[in-house]
């Protein structure tokens, strides 16, 4: 085994993963100033090839055997793992993912070591590695594009049908430059009366909806606070040649159950049950909502298929069109996101009257958005981000000392905390999860 190596595996989960951990250059770093050996699988899709790796230093391997480290973004096949290795990715299991309790399985019955890039987190809790922005980014061009199609449909003409999928652009600039166009457009020729107000409501004010924000902001945009928003839709001051934003936080979004209680942002985060969602009242105002918020099973959900229902049930074609739900939790807090979607494939409508979805963007009710891997269709930027982030990390995952025990390894706090297994059992923090594989 070759000292201090670090394996970068190609991502095989599907075709659309062309994201890297580690970027050309920043290997060159890693190589030069740390005495590091990299070794890098070979692919045919990865964003940047496998000349512009060795030609920084890296050795190309097909074999990552002589790797005590390896690093990749998405889950590593059962058939791949190999025994006591180190092995560093977003795991997905610390919620008892039933897709991925089988992999987790093997990686302790192999005697492996797995780091969760999630959970690697400052000392105040913050996640240190995250894809949020991107996500956010590419989940935004995405609902655009969605609400182009959807709107052609309905034979509504607009400068949206102009915008393809992210993946179809060579970069984030160029998709920059192409909503750019489209503003401009907004602003030269103004939105088919059909859809004037507007109106693009996020839900969430994090990374992700930040990423999400920022596309939308390069359109003709006004921001409205959201306690103005049926006051500003009522009152009729606003304009074709623009659209509008509101980004919404818990408080306009549950209520608590109990009369005349005021809401309490930490006492909704610590007791969800005495709160209700009552963003039903806020659905009839909105063209397209954006969900980029954190959610479990603990707290209400904020779009009920009921809600829904109701929209459909008073109009024939309702004011909200599509959802982009970047957060993409199955049952959620979108009620009937059920199922996750592919860019191959990146929308289905919910018929909320038959509590039914199709493929596609045709048919009655709301076109929902909902892929997994968002990051990936803007591979470029997303990999150099992250990159930027893990570099730092690298050192010290490729000189700990595995073959101590758990405490005297040399991992520092931040990657500590976010070992799962260590040599194949699991550490204090996460033994509740060896009831997710027996």
């Amino acid at each position: 085994m070759t000292p201090h190596g670090i394996g970068l595996r190609r991502e095989d989960k599907n075709p659309w993963e062309r994201r890297a951990p580690l970027v050309p250059t920043h290997v060159r770093e890693l190589i030069r100033r740390h005495d590091l050996s990299v070794f890098v699988q070979p692919s045919e899709i990865r964003v940047f090839s496998d000349r512009e790796y060795t030609r920084e230093g890296a050795e190309l391997s097909e074999n990552l055997s002589n790797c005590k480290v390896i690093l990749a973004i998405k889950e590593v096949p059962i058939s791949l793992i190999a025994p006591d290795k180190v092995y560093v990715f977003f795991s997905h299991t610390i919620k008892g993912q039933k897709d991925n309790r089988p992999m987790l399985k093997r990686l302790k019955e192999e005697g492996c070591t797995l780091i969760d890039y999630e959970r690697i987190c400052d000392g105040e809790g913050r996640r240190l590695l995250f894809f949020g922005t991107q996500a956010g980014q590419a989940g935004m061009v995405e609902t655009l594009a969605a609400l182009g199609k959807r709107l052609a449909y309905h034979k509504i003409v607009s400068p949206f049908a102009e915008i393809e999928q992210p993946y179809h652009y060579g970069s984030l600039v160029e998709i920059r430059e192409v909503i750019r166009k489209t503003g401009w457009s907004i602003h030269e020729q103004g939105l088919d009366r059909r859809i004037v107000p507007f109106v693009c409501g996020f839900l969430g004010y994090g990374k992700t909806s930040q990423g999400a924000q920022e596309i939308f902001d390069l359109l003709p945009m006004e921001e409205i606070p959201a306690e103005d928003l049926t006051r500003f839709i009522e009152n009729g001051d606003f304009s074709a040649h623009r659209v509008y934003k509101v980004v919404f936080r818990e408080k306009h979004m549950v209520k608590p159950t109990s009369p005349g209680t005021d809401f309490v942002l930490q006492d909704y985060y610590d007791n969800p049950q005495l709160y209700r969602s009552v963003f039903a009242d806020t659905l009839p105002y909105l063209n397209i909502l954006v969900n980029c918020i954190y959610w479990e099973d603990r707290f209400p959900r904020f779009v009920t298929s009921s809600s829904v229902r109701d929209l459909f049930s008073r109009e024939r074609i309702p004011r909200l069109q599509v959802i982009g739900d970047i957060s993409c939790d199955v049952g959620g807090a979108i009620e009937f996101m059920c199922k996750v979607t592919t860019p191959e494939n990146p929308v289905f409508v919910y018929d909320p009257l038959k509590d039914e979805i199709r493929d596609g963007h045709e048919g009655r009710g709301v076109v929902v958005m909902s892929i997994d891997n968002l990051p990936a269709e803007i591979p470029l930027e997303s990999s150099v981000s992250f990159s930027e982030a893990l570099k730092g990390f690298v050192p010290s995952l490729a000189h700990a000392d595995y073959d101590s025990d758990f405490a005297s390894c040399g991992l520092p706090p931040e990657i500590r905390q976010a070992v799962i297994l260590y040599r194949g059992a699991f550490t204090p923090d996460y033994e509740y999860m060896q009831e997710f594989i027996t």
